[in-house]
């Protein structure tokens, strides 16, 4: 179509971009960015679109300038400018908008949400989506067909006949296989006969494993047919690389996660029997893409792990057959790590031989081992902490600061007292090391000597090791040295020393004077300082009465200008406030100006600690019983709402409604164990026949409750939660 460029320019003009929205505020530099994208600079034209991307289609989220924006790229397709990318870009903005719900219905256009703007304003580009599913280029073709089956219910009616009408006669394998894929997404049970007749050996091999996912995504059964089907296709990467749906760009994968999802047991046992023969298939890149999705399995249910266990010590043994016989091909070895505990004694002895030998290899097998049996870990650990970075990372828990996952061992303290003596002063500080001695505790008091002589070296962070580990009679060695740090150094370190010595012999002296002097000079600032001398405070006590005037000077002043941090540090001074006076008259109106803020939704843990601070206030904080119950409508922070207004106001509380808004946060993954603890504290005795039985089922169900986390951990903490589920269940 002729494209008239002064009329396009001149229509873009006369929008107010500048008063609408996208990512990153104001839309004022889209026209900027059409403008390049009708161009003739081809250069100017890429960078335009990936700012369009990043603006109008951040990360699959639409604005208010996407669905202004659809006309004007739909106008530009249309007359053959770089028409298959352009036609990507609006699909994207459909599949990120939605449908109108049927309560929206009659809802006038400027109160739609800007998901249904989006989804609406692709809609009407329809005919343009549908006139180029025929176009010469295969390119456009295939943009054409993804854009048409993103458009959803909205776009059905009219995009199903004119892609039917394109299937039958198209004959590119990669284009038909996105007609099929639109067509699933669009009218899934018509779809189903062409589907299941092109899971066949006949059909190309894209289009084949198109059909495999269409009758996984339509929910169809699965056959002998679509398990014939996938391992004769595998590995399945290299026939979907060009596909448009980036969420089907992993097969194996996504089968393996839907119908897992499915939650029956014929779904889990195709998985199950799936990957078993995959796993154990002779092509390396066969075994890549079934370790990958193995992990998922586990990741996602409970008996996966068990019963994936032989396949994967098979692709381990085939990975050591190859030519150099010491690498890990597909990666299996490592995904012993995600079977956790369950992995059993077969799995422990595949890795604790492993990882008796050298080199990167042998430290993998170590860091699986840690997972499967950390107290087979340990002493292997010991022999070699030097040469186990990775080892050692996943022995203190991995990253983000979680808990040490190995258990003392007599051996493993003793290298770890050697590598804590050979650390150099203007070193990296000895994290991994101190994390776990903390963990271990007085288990780990032998360590007292290699701590204080690194003490000065790390004054910030070795404190609180010799505080957690406790030295039997305390010696007065450390007493002195912690006394001495609290004189010289920065305020930090100095604090540092305060609170480890008051934990140990309960000498607040040199606290309280370093904790004013902190709070005086952080008031009014971000507020981190401020929360962790409060927190110092408070655990001092009322002995603490003399530093309150700083602890009252250093409260924020209320209104919506106050940070996170800056209200996390007015709930740590309004608990330290109630604690050290025993009154909570100071402390109800500071938390009931957090938890009553007008918008906190990304507040979620400052959330949590402002009712975690209610609860300790006990009936005292009653005023708060509005506040506290108006967070009973987000899941997540359910169980502390539970458990704070248990705490305040017992006899107000509906226990049935509660147990069942905690037991639907569980069942979601949001909060679980939090969720179980406060069902425990409502008296699992209280709970109906009906809520009995749903928390008997979150610990016994087969997919997994805890579904993210740190990577390697989600496996193990929902091993816990499982146990912790039945210990409350088996306690009634």
């Amino acid at each position: 179509m002729n494209f008239d460029r002064a009329r396009f320019l001149a229509d873009l003009d006369a929008q107010p971009w500048a008063s609408r929205t996208h990512a990153y505020g104001s839309a004022e530099d889209v026209p900027d960015c059409l403008r390049a994208l009708a161009g003739d600079d081809d250069a100017a034209a890429e960078e335009a679109r990936n700012e369009l991307y990043g603006s109008i289609l951040h990360q699959g989220s639409v604005y208010e300038a996407s669905a202004e924006a659809v006309p004007f790229l739909a106008r530009i397709a249309a007359a053959g400018i770089r028409t298959a990318d352009v036609l990507l870009l609006i699909g994207g903005i459909a599949e990120g908008g939605a449908d109108p719900s049927p309560e929206g219905a009659g809802v006038p256009p400027e109160r739609e949400s800007d998901e249904v703007a989006c989804r609406r304003a692709v809609v009407a580009q329809l005919p343009l989506l549908l006139a180029s599913v025929g176009h010469e280029d295969r390119a456009v073709r295939q943009s054409a067909a993804w854009a048409a089956g993103v458009t959803g219910a909205a776009g059905a009616d009219a995009a199903v006949p004119v892609l039917r009408e394109r299937a039958a006669v198209e004959t590119d394998a990669l284009v038909r296989a996105e007609l099929l894929s639109a067509l699933a997404l669009l009218d899934p049970e018509g779809t189903a006969p062409a589907a299941t007749g092109a899971l066949g050996p006949d059909s190309p091999p894209e289009l084949r494993i198109a059909a495999v996912l269409a009758c996984v995504d339509i929910g169809l059964p699965w056959t002998r047919a679509h398990h014939d089907a996938v391992l004769a296709l595998l590995p399945l990467d290299r026939l979907v690389s060009d596909r448009l749906d980036l969420s089907r760009r992993e097969p194996l994968h996504h089968i393996t996660a839907t119908l897992l999802l499915r939650d029956t047991g014929a779904d889990r046992e195709a998985v199950f029997a799936l990957l078993d023969a995959a796993l154990r298939g002779d092509d390396p890149d066969t075994r890549t893409e079934a370790v990958w999705a193995a992990r998922e399995a586990c990741e996602l249910s409970r008996s996966a792990p068990a019963r994936l266990v032989p396949a994967l010590i098979s692709a381990v043994a085939a990975d050591e057959a190859t030519a150099d016989g010491a690498g890990d091909a597909s990666g299996a070895l490592s995904a012993f790590g995600k079977l956790g505990p369950c992995g059993g004694p077969a799995a422990a002895d595949v890795l604790a031989v492993r990882a008796s030998g050298d080199g990167d290899r042998a430290d993998r097998a170590l860091e699986a081992l840690v997972a499967v049996a950390p107290e087979r870990a340990a002493p292997l650990l010991a022999r070699d902490l030097e040469r186990r970075p990775r080892a050692l990372g996943a022995a203190c828990g991995g990253p983000a600061g979680s808990l040490p996952v190995v258990p003392y061992d007599p051996e493993l303290l003793a290298a770890v007292r050697k590598r804590l003596a050979a650390v150099e002063p203007d070193g990296r500080a000895p994290f991994q090391l101190a994390a776990l001695l903390t963990e271990w505790g007085t288990d780990a008091a032998d360590a007292v000597p290699e701590l204080l002589a690194a003490l000065p070296a790390f004054p910030g962070l070795l404190p609180g090791v010799l505080a957690a580990v406790r030295p039997p009679g305390l010696h007065p060695e450390v007493a002195d040295a912690l006394r001495a740090h609290t004189r010289t150094g920065p305020a930090d370190d100095r604090i540092a020393a305060a609170r480890a010595l008051h934990r140990l012999t309960g000498d607040h002296g040199p606290l309280l004077p370093l904790l004013a002097e902190r709070l005086t000079a952080c008031a009014g600032g971000s507020g981190d300082g401020i929360r962790e001398a409060a927190t110092a405070a408070a655990a001092v006590g009322p002995a603490a009465l003399p530093i309150v005037p700083a602890l009252r000077g250093a409260l924020n002043a209320p209104g919506p200008r106050r940070t996170f941090p800056q209200m996390d540090a007015d709930i740590a001074i309004a608990t330290a406030l109630h604690r050290i006076t025993g009154d909570a008259a100071e402390a109800v109106p500071v938390l009931a100006g957090i938890l009553g803020a007008d918008d906190l939704r990304w507040g979620r843990w400052t959330l949590i600690r402002a009712a975690r601070a209610a609860e300790g206030l006990g009936p005292a904080a009653r005023p708060l019983v509005p506040v506290l119950k108006a967070l009973l409508t987000d899941p997540e922070q359910v169980p502390v709402a539970v458990l704070a207004l248990h705490a305040v106001a017992r006899e107000e509380v509906d226990t049935g409604r509660l147990a069942g808004l905690l037991l639907d946060a569980a069942e979601a993954g949001a909060a679980p164990f939090e969720a179980v603890d406060a069902v425990e504290a409502l008296g699992v005795d209280t709970l109906s026949e009906e809520h009995r039985a749903r928390l008997t089922e979150l610990g016994e169900r087969d997919l997994r409750v805890v579904t993210s986390g740190v990577e390697g951990t989600v496996e193990a903490a929902d091993e816990r939660l499982r146990a912790r589920v039945r210990a409350v269940v088996g306690a009634d």
